[in-house]
């Protein structure tokens, strides 16, 4: 006994049951149904209808293996030292209170703002005296000087 199957649905035809198409093309189409006969003739795509084999098949629905399911492996941490930073001083950090930042943020910035002031006044103190402008001789512009037009 040879069972054949729907050209639409995919289903078995037992023998003496369904329909048999023949296009003009000579093409042999088999339908059990007048239903997917129907559905066929219509130019309907069985891949969008859910009850069709086709369906079923391209959404992965009913598969026997889908019991064994693929095993995702976990993402596995590595803590490391950064540059310029070792483990356990990254460690301390991530441990300290939040207190305890802010008491060494505004140590740090004090700490600036005094290494700034001494710089300054190290600067004024090293300042040599600025010269006076020629006085006497008529202004001269960076133009007139290289023997171009301008002045006044």
């Amino acid at each position: 006994m040879k069972a054949e199957i729907d050209s639409f649905s995919g289903y078995r035809i037992y023998p003496s049951k369904g329909r048999l198409f023949v296009r003009t093309d000579n093409k042999i189409f088999r339908f059990s149904t007048g239903k997917t006969e129907s559905l066929f003739k219509q130019r309907k795509n069985p891949r969008k209808i859910a009850w069709t084999v086709v369906y079923r098949r391209m959404h992965k629905k009913g598969l026997q293996e889908e019991v064994a399911k693929k095993r995702s492996r976990k993402t596995v941490k590595h803590h490391r030292g950064i540059v310029g930073a070792d483990l356990t001083a990254i460690a301390a950090m991530r441990n300290q209170t939040a207190q305890a930042r802010i008491d060494q943020r505004t140590k740090a910035i004090q700490k600036a703002k005094a290494e700034k002031k001494e710089k300054e006044s190290k600067k004024e103190k090293t300042k040599p005296a600025t010269r006076a402008p020629a006085a006497g001789g008529p202004r001269v512009s960076k133009q007139q000087m290289k023997g171009g037009k301008g002045g006044r």
